[in-house]
């Protein structure tokens, strides 16, 4: 290892910081009983629009936003590019789901998305499966984070062999581990204040100063077109191409669907003091795609200043997620370089939080509660979601350590196939109840494993990897039982869409099957008149502030 002390003394102090910060957000509010989910996992269900702002878009834009997303860019160019209208159609596509969302919980006091399952359907087995599908499709999602943090890490000279090259990664999440057991949701809330004053400083200063320094935008694309036009991939290029467009345009809707299905997107939603803080969050996030869009072009940036990925000294291969981390240290001071990194390491401990707070949550009311301590109260509750929050992060540790995340972002296209398919039984059933209990449990298998079987026989051979090396399918590989309906055809197409459209094609049929045999369809404990009460009204479930 060769450490970088004045971007290493720069980090640590920015480091420092938040972790302070992680510990005082304990008193933030003044909470009354933290020894209950509505304080220790929804932070008192009261933040107001500034600070679920805040919240929300540290919760969406992650370290997928700042190393995963420049690194494909980097890679292979235009498809990179997919997070950009991703970002841009999905707060149009979720304005009116997440009102009745946040109206119906705060009526009938749920917590995660699968608490919502239980009281629409009345179906132990379809709550069960939301909440497993939910915590697994999470746990990519933060060891996408870890990833980020490590390339960070790796680039300041913290690159050790073996086991010990970890060790720097598992110091710093047992310190977010701490805080974020004490402190709940409050933590990552008042720690995303500071994450994004950093990344807004970071990304403004790069945008400008890099293009300069390196001789203009021309110049720019003009070497990532000079470097596409030589790769033997014919994917990779400034622009789509035949056989890359529809994965483009699938993956960027599949992954809008499936944004808000996330656990902890849910989570940073029902913190929310009422329907209008929503409502102004829904249309004042996108500025985060402005920045998004800036942070995508720095793949393109990385070209142009030769950048190479840092060897990862514990496998022995390059790591492609080190790109903007080396970009920023070979263009910047070290003093500098060092803030970068803190914003993007920040940017990784902040969702990491928040996420394995809602699969904790998850965990705590859906299974524990269900099926293991029936009796549980709100004391129990809370102290089981605290020891699964630890849990979840230290596995996430472990995800990291056991495999090489190449291209972070295909840990976060893979989580994306498994939570889309709960799309008919939270998203749609905000609207109707039309689905059957049975064809939305069909459904379900049927999506999963056909979306896990696409993804096994999916190669990466940057990495080598033979199995689950991406999320991209040629539809000349599409199998339906055995029949190939594309044979030959090169076009590719997202995992996660064509699973989506097996999950509903299956429950529609055995819900006309099953409506017609008239099967039991479970109990709704939901009134239409629940998914329209905002703050104030005297039929909203007391938080655990009002509680005695």
């Amino acid at each position: 290892m060769n450490p970088q002390w004045t971007e290493i003394i720069v980090f640590a102090a920015l480091f420092v910081l938040v972790t302070l910060l992680g510990f005082i957000a304990v008193r933030w509010g003044q909470p009354t009983r933290l020894d209950h989910l509505d304080e220790w996992g929804l932070a008192g269900r009261k933040f107001g629009s500034w600070i679920t702002w805040f919240l929300i878009g540290g919760d969406l834009y992650t370290a997928y936003t700042f190393v995963a997303v420049p690194a494909l860019v980097f890679s292979a160019g235009a498809l990179g590019l997919f997070a950009l209208p991703y970002t841009v159609i999905a707060y149009p596509l979720v304005f009116l789901p997440l009102l009745r969302m946040w109206s119906v919980s705060r009526v009938h006091g749920y917590v995660t998305p699968a608490d919502f399952v239980q009281g629409r359907y009345g179906a132990p087995t379809l709550t069960l499966l939301v909440a497993v599908t939910g915590i697994v499709a999470t746990m990519p999602y933060i060891a996408l984070q870890l990833a980020g943090l490590e390339a960070v890490l790796r680039t300041m000279g913290l690159n050790g062999t073996g086991l010990v090259g970890h060790v720097p990664l598992i110091v710093a999440f047992v310190i977010l581990a701490a805080y974020t057991y004490r402190s709940g949701l409050r933590a990552p809330a008042l720690i995303a204040f500071v994450k994004d004053v950093l990344i807004y400083l970071v990304i403004a200063v790069a945008v400008f100063y890099l293009p300069a320094k390196l001789g203009g935008w021309d110049t720019i694309f003009g070497a990532a077109d000079t470097k596409f036009t030589k790769t033997a991939t014919p994917a990779d290029g400034l622009l789509l191409n035949v056989n890359n467009q529809l994965q483009f345009a699938t993956l960027a809707f599949g992954s809008a669907l499936a944004l808000f299905l996330y656990p902890h997107s849910v989570t940073g939603v029902l913190a929310s003091r009422s329907r209008d803080v929503i409502k102004r969050n829904m249309s004042a996030l996108p500025a985060y795609s402005l920045l998004l869009g800036m942070i995508a072009l720095l793949g393109y940036v990385a070209i142009a200043a030769n950048t190479r990925p840092i060897v990862n000294g514990a496998t022995g291969r390059p790591d492609s997620n080190t790109i903007v981390p080396v970009l920023f240290n070979s263009q910047f001071p070290d003093w500098f370089a060092g803030i970068a990194y803190a914003a993007i390491g920040i940017g990784a401990l902040v969702p990491a939080a928040i996420m394995s707070i809602a699969a904790a949550n998850l965990w705590t009311r859906n299974i524990y509660k269900a099926y293991l301590r029936r009796d549980a109260d709100s004391r129990a509750e809370a102290q089981q979601a605290k020891l699964a929050s630890l849990v979840v992060k230290f596995g996430a540790v472990l995800f990291i350590v056991v495999i090489d995340p190449q291209y972070a972002i295909d840990l976060q296209l893979i989580g994306g196939v498994i939570i889309l398919q709960t799309l008919p039984m939270v998203a749609i059933a905000l609207y109707t109840r039309w689905f059957h209990i049975w064809g939305l449990l069909a459904g379900w298998v049927a999506g999963m494993g056909w979306g896990l079987v696409m993804l096994y026989g999916i190669p990466n051979p940057a990495t080598g990897r033979q199995h689950f090396g991406g999320s991209a399918l040629a539809l000349g590989k599409l199998s339906i039982a055995g029949w190939h309906p594309f044979a030959g055809s090169l076009t590719q197409i997202y995992v996660g869409f064509v699973a989506l459209i097996g999950n509903l094609v299956v429950a529609a049929v055995v819900t006309i099957v099953a409506r017609q045999l008239r099967l039991f369809n479970g109990t709704d404990e939901t009134d239409p008149a629940d998914y329209h009460e905002d703050e104030g009204s005297p039929r909203l479930a007391p938080v655990a502030n009002m509680l005695r």
